[in-house]
Order: structure tokens, then sequence, then C-alpha cells
């Protein structure tokens, strides 16, 4: 068994499209109409086909219940970019408690996106803030191990 695929309904295919480049930089690598692949592995499927698919009448978005994560490696330049990208945030930029930042925000049919900073960056944060690698450890609640490997 092998996971393929993430596919979201959407009410609008280009407006979707249009989103995912600008706001995440995707680009559309298959394009079958009514179902387009992004680069990453994303899937688009339109809500229509997707209703029959299904044999829903309804199809419910907005529910607050799982999110597509993605990580950045330059994190304060991506969340500068997104202040202009005039997107509806779940949540601004804000720093969990193993250090990580991440910004959450909705796509045009409000499936919730999350960017965090790449774990390696978040190493490389606190090592050049001053901290031990043993310190950094602590801090992020990982094993030194895995700060080592991160620096390699």
């Amino acid at each position: 068994m092998k996971l393929e695929s993430t596919m979201l309904v959407v009410t609008d295919m280009e407006q979707s499209v249009e989103f995912y480049k600008r706001v995440l930089g995707l680009d559309v690598i298959m394009d079958f109409g009514a179902n387009k692949t992004l680069t990453g592995g994303l899937a688009l499927q339109t809500a229509e086909t997707y209703r029959d698919f299904i044999d829903a009448g309804e199809i419910s978005f907005g529910g607050n219940n799982f999110e597509i994560y993605f990580e950045e490696d330059d994190f304060d330049k991506f969340a500068d970019k997104l202040k202009a990208c005039d997107v509806e945030y779940v949540h601004p930029v804000k720093e969990h408690s193993w250090g990580q930042r991440v910004v959450r925000f909705y796509d045009p049919d409000r499936h919730i996106i999350e960017v965090g900073e790449n774990m390696k960056a978040v190493c490389r944060r606190f090592l050049d803030s001053g901290m031990t690698s043993e310190q950094a450890a602590r801090r992020m609640d990982v094993p030194l191990e895995f700060v080592d490997a991160c620096m390699r």
C-alpha cells in the first residue's frame, strides 16, 4: 500500500490553482480538466465531479478538522510574502512550545493550510542564538541525535 496523493475538493478550479501558485508556488503538472495535480502531489478535484463520485448531494467546506502541512526553509521570507497575499488567517505566525514557528490560513474553500518553519532551520536558529546542542535538544524536546543529524 502506498499513499499517492492528497486531494482537495474545490468550488472554483481556476481560483484554487491560482491561489496555490501565488501563495505556495505550486504548479500544475497534470491537467485532467476537472482534476489537476500540482507539484508536491496535491490534487484538486471540482466539487461537481466529486459529488458524482461519492453519490452525494452536498459537500461541506470549512470544517476546521484537518489541514495540509508544508515546511519552509526561509520562514521569515514566506511570512512576509504571505502578508501581501490577502489570505484569511486561522492565526498569525506563532511559535509552538518546541520552538517551531508556524502560520495557518485558509484556501479559497476554507481548507486549512499550515506552513511551518523547517525543523532543521529551528535547530540552526537555536544554535545561532548561542544555545548548545544539548540546550537546543531540550528546548525542542527531541533527542540530541536529532539536533546533531539536522546539523549534518
